[in-house]
C-alpha cells in the first residue's frame, strides 16, 4: 500500500478515520460492513488509484479508529448515511461513485435515495433491501444482552466457537488457506463499539423493506449489483434489486460467500474494474 495514506475528518459530532489513495482523481467511496473496518478494502486502494479513482475507505462511526459514541440512539442506518453525506462534502466532492458492502451496501442505499444527483454510479456487494434473511431474531437478541452486559469482547469469544450465519464454504477455504484472517476478522469485531452493536445487530434484522424505493431510482445511474454465488442470505435480494433498479446489472461471483474481494477477489475485481471503467468512460464522452 505505497500510495495508501490514513488521516482523521472532523464531521461535528464525530471523527471519522479514512484511508485513500489517488488525491485529486475521479472520487470513489467504499463503505464496510457491520463489525468491519476500512481494512476490508485497503489493500484495493493502491490498484484504483493505479485506475484513475481517488478511492477512499472510511470506518463507519463505532468501526476501527473512529469516534465511538456511547449512547445506542448515536447509531442508526439515517446517521450512518448523514455520515456519510457529510464526508462527501468534507472532501469537497461534487460527485462520486459508491460502493458499499453488506451493512454498508444498505448505508449506500440511504444515501443513493437521499441524494441520487450526487452519484455518478453505485455498486451494491453482498447486500440486501430489509431484513437479513436466515439470522434468528431470538439469537440477535441474546446476542444484544451479552454485549451491554458483559462487553463486545465476550461475544468475540462466544463467536469464535461456532460457525456464523453467514459463513460459507468459500469462507472456511479462506479461513485454511490465511489463517490469519481469523485473526483479522476477530481484531474488527473487537474494536466494534458495544453501543453500535446493540443498536444496529436488531436492525438488520428487522429494517422496513427498500425494494419499491429503489425502482425509483433513475435509469441513468449505473448500478452495478455483486453476490458470492454461496452467499445465501444475500444471493435472492440481490437478484430482486437487480431486477428493480431500473438499467441495474448483477454479476454473481463463482466460489465466492459474504466477502468476495477476499474468497474469490480475481472475477470480483475484474467485475468491479469493468464497471468503473465504463463509469468512467461515459463520464468522458
Amino acid at each position: 500500500m505505497n500510495g495508501v495514506d490514513v488521516r482523521t475528518i472532523a464531521l461535528g459530532d464525530v471523527e471519522l478515520s479514512i484511508a485513500e489513495a489517488g488525491a485529486g482523481q475521479r472520487p470513489l467511496l467504499l463503505l464496510h460492513g457491520f463489525t468491519g473496518a476500512k481494512e476490508d478494502f485497503t489493500d484495493w486502494l493502491d490498484r484504483l488509484a493505479a485506475s484513475g479513482w481517488h478511492a477512499v475507505v472510511p470506518d463507519h462511526r463505532g468501526h476501527g479508529a473512529s469516534s465511538k459514541p456511547t449512547s445506542e440512539d448515536a447509531y442508526s442506518f439515517e446517521i450512518l448515511a448523514n455520515d456519510v453525506e457529510r464526508l462527501i462534502d468534507a472532501l469537497d466532492w461534487r460527485r462520486l461513485v459508491l460502493v458499499g458492502h453488506s451493512m454498508g451496501g444498505m448505508v449506500a442505499q440511504f444515501v443513493a435515495l437521499d441524494k441520487p444527483g450526487r452519484l455518478d454510479g453505485l455498486v451494491l456487494m453482498d447486500t440486501g433491501h430489509g431484513p437479513v434473511q436466515g439470522i434468528d431474531p431470538e439469537m440477535v437478541e441474546d446476542a444484544v444482552s451479552i454485549v451491554r452486559t458483559q462487553g463486545i469482547d465476550t461475544l468475540a469469544d462466544l463467536f469464535a466457537d461456532f460457525d456464523g450465519p453467514l459463513d460459507s464454504a468459500a469462507h472456511k477455504q479462506l479461513l485454511e488457506d490465511q489463517p490469519a484472517f481469523a485473526e483479522f476478522e476477530d481484531r474488527k469485531f473487537r474494536a466494534t463499539s458495544p453501543s453500535l452493536y446493540a443498536a444496529m445487530a436488531p436492525v438488520m434484522v428487522s429494517t422496513a423493506d427498500r425494494l419499491d424505493q429503489l425502482r425509483t431510482l433513475s435509469p441513468s445511474l449505473p448500478v452495478l449489483v455483486i453476490a458470492g454465488d454461496q452467499d445465501r442470505a444475500f444471493v435472492g435480494p440481490s437478484e430482486r434489486m437487480a431486477e428493480a433498479i431500473p438499467g441495474a446489472s448483477l454479476v454473481v461471483i463463482p466460489n465466492a460467500g459474504h466477502s468476495p474481494h477476499f474468497e474469490n477477489p480475481d472475477p470480483w475485481w475484474d467485475a468491479l474494474s469493468a464497471f468503473l471503467d465504463k463509469v468512467a468512460s461515459t463520464a468522458d464522452a
